[in-house]
């Protein structure tokens, strides 16, 4: 597998456009388009929060209904959730208007939403918008940058990357791109990721691939623990690699859905160390447990304590947060046994060992909590399964952004 520059651009047959439609935003791009060559099979997932978004309902129907597409439109500034039957007949109305403008099925056409929840979406600029992007669409990476700097709300920077394998001695790409600041805590945050691959690959496969990985990337992070009422995530391959088909189970499917990871933790990373107001990525590793979901439990318990999180922000190693949130997790172990440790580029420092605070140097756990990615290590010595988990510190920032956030 290799890394490449580029995103969704990047597999053959895709291309990408941003446009301003002034939907919300009146000083940037607010619209974007991604759009393949050639009908595409699709897999997605999505928010787990009893009130979706229309376009959650409008895409889940399509990827469940094994309908293809060709597009996919995006919008930020206005969520289009908690918006009734209206928000329904505006996602019609976007694939209406987005099959007219691009020559294809609008019944496979996939939207997307991110913002504010409850404002209705201006759909004259939507339509607009629509127009513009139709225009300006291209294949080059250039495109899908600006493709992924559209779909920002809160971001501070956009969100993409492209891998290449081989199959079957030929080149397979995957790229993706992504959104999400605040409101993430994903169970399928406000998340959005839309990921394209030219492979040949049986649509059972592209889904389980898609639907085994979440569980490890995006479930796995977490800013401030609200569940969007928008997450998706959607998968789009469109077969233009001309590799053999790739078949769940097989050897192939193996090696896909390794690079598929690969993309998802590369996002869902991005995601969490973009937390609104945050300062450094937060990873937690918990090693030694007796199963997986144990493992994981324990460290989405530690990366979501908000005390854990403020300690991060002020670089004070207390330790104490960390044991405390692993207590009341709902899973047992012996914390008499804990080690923990923390660590970044700064180096590596243990704080406790088999529960119990040693001597340590204060000096140099700030140096080490003072970098923008930091890792703490707990240790549980009762098996062999390990989990990570990824968040962010909390500042005040987080207040600041979020108190005026729809005006």
């Amino acid at each position: 597998m290799q890394m490449i520059k580029g995103g969704v651009t990047s597999a053959k047959g895709f291309e990408a456009a941003a446009a301003a439609a002034g939907i919300k935003y009146q000083d940037r791009t607010d619209m974007a388009l991604i759009y393949s060559k050639k009908p595409c099979k699709t897999a997605g997932t999505f928010t787990t929060n009893v009130v979706k978004a229309a376009p959650v309902k409008w895409d889940g129907k399509i990827v469940h209904s094994g309908v293809k597409s060709q597009a996919i439109i995006v919008n930020s500034g206005i969520a289009n959730a908690c918006t009734g039957r209206k928000g329904l007949d505006y996602c019609r109305d976007t694939a209406e208007a987005a099959a007219k403008a691009l020559g294809i099925d609008a019944e496979g056409v996939l939207v997307g939403s991110t913002g504010v929840i409850g404002m209705q979406l201006p759909v004259d600029k939507l339509k607009n918008g629509i127009s513009k992007l139709a225009e300006s669409k291209g294949k080059s990476s250039e495109k899908g940058t600006l493709a992924a700097k559209a779909i920002m709300t809160t971001d501070t920077f956009e969100k993409e990357i492209a891998v290449t394998i081989q199959v079957g001695g030929k080149k397979v790409t995957i790229g993706g791109m992504a959104k999400g600041s605040g409101m993430i805590h994903p169970n399928m945050c406000t998340m959005l990721s839309f990921i394209t691959t030219d492979a040949a690959i049986s649509r059972k496969a592209l889904q389980k691939a898609l639907s085994e990985d979440v569980k490890e990337t995006y479930n796995m992070i977490s800013v401030d623990g609200d569940t969007s009422t928008n997450d998706t995530v959607l998968l789009l391959a469109n077969g233009m690699a001309k590799n053999e088909k790739i078949k769940y189970g097989t050897e192939d499917y193996k090696k896909f859905a390794e690079a598929l990871h690969a993309v998802n933790e590369y996002l869902a990373k991005k995601i969490a160390g973009d937390g609104e107001g945050a300062t450094a990525l937060f990873e937690v590793k918990v090693d030694g447990a007796a199963t997986k979901e144990k493992a994981k439990i324990l460290a989405k318990s530690i990366v979501c304590s908000n005390l854990t999180k403020t300690a991060i922000a002020g670089h004070d190693a207390n330790w104490g947060r960390i044991l405390c949130a692993m207590g009341y997790s709902g899973v047992e172990f012996d914390p008499e046994k804990v080690d923990l440790y923390f660590q970044s580029k700064a180096g590596k420092i243990q704080i406790i060992q088999n529960g119990t605070a040693i001597d340590y140097s204060e000096e140099k756990a700030t140096e080490i909590l003072s970098q923008p990615e930091v890792t703490a290590i707990a240790e549980i010595k009762e098996g062999s399964e390990s989990a990570i988990a990824w968040g962010c510190d909390l500042t005040h920032g987080y207040i600041d952004i979020n108190a005026d956030y729809r005006s």
